[in-house]
Order: C-alpha cells, then structure tokens, then sequence
C-alpha cells in the first residue's frame, strides 16, 4: 500500500492502513482465529488471488498479521492477527452496529447465497447457540 504524506492526523493515518477495501474484511475473517489462504480467497469472494496475496504481504510488513509456515504434510501458510492487528477490532464492531444501523444488512440473504453468516455477524453466534443448545420436549 502506497503511504501518502500525513498532515498528523491520526484519522488519516489509520486510514492509510484499512482504508482499502479488503483490509478490514481480512481482519474480519482473522477475528475468529488463524486461516489459510485458500479459506480467506473462499470468505472473501469475489478477491483475486493475486490482490489478496498482495493485501496480506502489506498487512503483514505493517504488522497487522503474521504468517504462520506449517512444514508438515502437506506444508501450508496460515494468517493470524497481531496484537496490532486486534486494536482494529473495536473499529470493525463499530462498522458492523453502523451497518445495522442504517440497514445496510443482508445477513438472510448472504446466509442464502453462500450458506453461512459472515464472521462479524452477530446471527452467526445466536445460530451456534442454537445448533449447541439440545431441545427438550416434555
């Protein structure tokens, strides 16, 4: 990501880093734990690849995730959010009650196309609870 020239704000300088439009989504889907490359090209659709490989390289020389190498059999990558990284979670909590707020919501129809609520949503819990919570009927 190329750096601009501040003027000191640390509004902009945020902005620097999650202003692009992957960014946060990346941290979104980093929230609940390390991924591979192939499980954030599948959540993060429609990323190419090579826009992807290229937004984690940047978070990662900012610090903001770390890649993980596994040398076993296969041998693979994984991501995981820094300490860094988590200080943009409140910022992307803010975002999702914002989103609700001004009912940018599609949770129902995401859950139809792509069978599953994103990460951040707070449906995605409320179905756990359900599916771990057992019925009795008396």
């Amino acid at each position: 990501m190329k750096r601009r020239q501040s003027d000191g704000c640390p509004v902009m300088g945020a902005l620097q880093w999650v202003g692009d439009r992957w960014t946060l989504l990346v941290v979104r889907d980093l929230a609940r734990g390390p991924r591979r490359t192939t499980e954030l090209l599948t959540t993060l659709h429609p990323i190419s690849s090579r826009t992807l490989v290229g937004r984690l390289r940047e978070m990662e020389k900012a610090a903001l995730i770390e890649r993980r190498e596994f040398n076993g059999s296969p041998p693979h990558v994984e991501y995981a959010l820094t300490d860094r990284g988590k200080l943009l979670l409140p910022l992307l909590d803010a975002l999702r009650r914002a989103g609700e707020a001004l009912g940018c919501c599609a949770c129902e129809d995401r859950r139809r196309q792509r069978g599953s609520y994103c990460e951040a949503c707070p449906q995605r819990s409320q179905q756990n609870l359900r599916r771990e919570v057992p019925v009795v009927l008396l």
